[in-house]
């Protein structure tokens, strides 16, 4: 299902990073950092609500906004009942839509966003999504204390938070379609390798929203996915491949970019909702911002994990979502 917008624009972003985001290639562009991953906080799932706040302030305070001005937050984590989300909103203190889809979180809270500004429903809403490693492993695998032994396959969970501001209001940067996906299963059972999981939703929903807007790859600067690691990638360009005949000559990877992953011990990469939006919100954005970037297609890529679900030896559904974005000249 694919939407087309003509009035929906991506007003401000900000980033909200955990000690190991800090000290990879993106450290310098993030707008908050901590650098441990308690946060000033007693325990990691209150360290995830504190970074949420944060990246709700950081983006209101870059666009000059106030709580008040704001109609609608959007926003989804890892932890069971989405209580980061919850227990921060509380806080915050903004209408609140709390939503789950994995990694995949962040775009899907953009298209309903983008839905309800375009159709005239809300002038403008923000759009978060947080993780932290600590955690989500704790409640995915095993407490980090535990020290247990992981495939090279597996990914690590970023600690983050961040945030968009979409509006009615004309900007540089323009969303411009959106494609929801389908949840996809192919049988993979390993949840120590997400990436196999969610490589071929991800190939399903960029073949589709291309189909749908009879366009080529080509058509975009830049397809970047999040968070599929280091085998995930590779997977899914043979996948593209062999099953759509499609080159994906402009795609990276944002749990391939947002780690040094020769000299950091992540694994295959980054994973985790907030993965594809540090990098985009940190980097990507100001590349748009400065002409350097026209059109990127995001894909954010997530594994429908339930740890009941695998311990009865069943596989990973997985689901991706995209949304396009591009530089308009709409306000020169």
């Amino acid at each position: 299902m694919t939407f087309k917008y003509d009035n929906v624009y991506l007003s401000e972003v900000s980033t909200v990073a955990g000690p190991y985001e800090s000290k990879g290639p993106f450290g310098r562009y993030y707008d908050k950092v901590y650098n441990d991953f308690y946060c000033g906080t007693k325990t990691w799932e209150q360290a995830e609500c504190r970074m949420l706040i944060d990246s709700v302030d950081m983006a209101l305070y870059k666009a000059n906004k106030l709580k008040q001005d704001i109609d609608l937050h959007i926003s989804g984590d890892l932890l069971n009942q989405i209580v980061s989300t919850n227990y921060a909103s509380a806080s915050i203190g903004i209408p609140l839509i709390g939503i789950y889809s994995a990694c995949s979180t962040s775009v899907l809270g953009l298209i309903i966003g983008s839905n309800m500004v375009d159709k005239d429903q809300i002038r403008n809403c923000l759009v978060s999504t947080s993780s932290h490693n600590n955690g989500a492993e704790k409640q995915f695998r095993q407490p980090v204390e535990y020290g247990g032994p992981k495939r090279k396959t597996a990914t690590f969970t970023a600690t983050g938070a961040a945030s968009f501001l979409l509006s009615s209001k004309k900007e540089r940067i323009k969303v411009e379609s959106a494609t929801i996906g389908k949840v996809i299963d192919l049988g993979i059972t390993d949840s120590m390798n997400m990436g196999a999981a969610m490589a071929p939703s991800a190939a399903y929903t960029i073949y589709q929203h291309l189909k749908d807007l009879k366009r080529e790859a080509n058509y975009y600067d830049l397809i970047l996915t999040g968070d599929l690691g280091i085998y995930g990638k590779k997977i899914l360009r043979e996948y593209m491949k062999i099953e759509y005949n499609i080159e994906l000559n402009n795609h990276d990877d944002t749990a391939c970019m947002i780690y040094d992953l020769d000299n950091q011990p992540v694994y295959a990469g980054g994973s985790g909702p907030v993965c594809l939006p540090l990098v985009f919100n940190s980097y990507i954005y100001q590349k748009m911002l400065d002409g350097e970037i026209s059109r990127v297609l995001l894909v954010a890529t997530g594994a429908l994990l339930s740890t009941s679900m695998v311990n009865q030896k069943l596989s990973i559904p997985s689901i991706s979502h995209a949304i396009s974005l591009e530089v308009t000249d709409d306000i020169l």
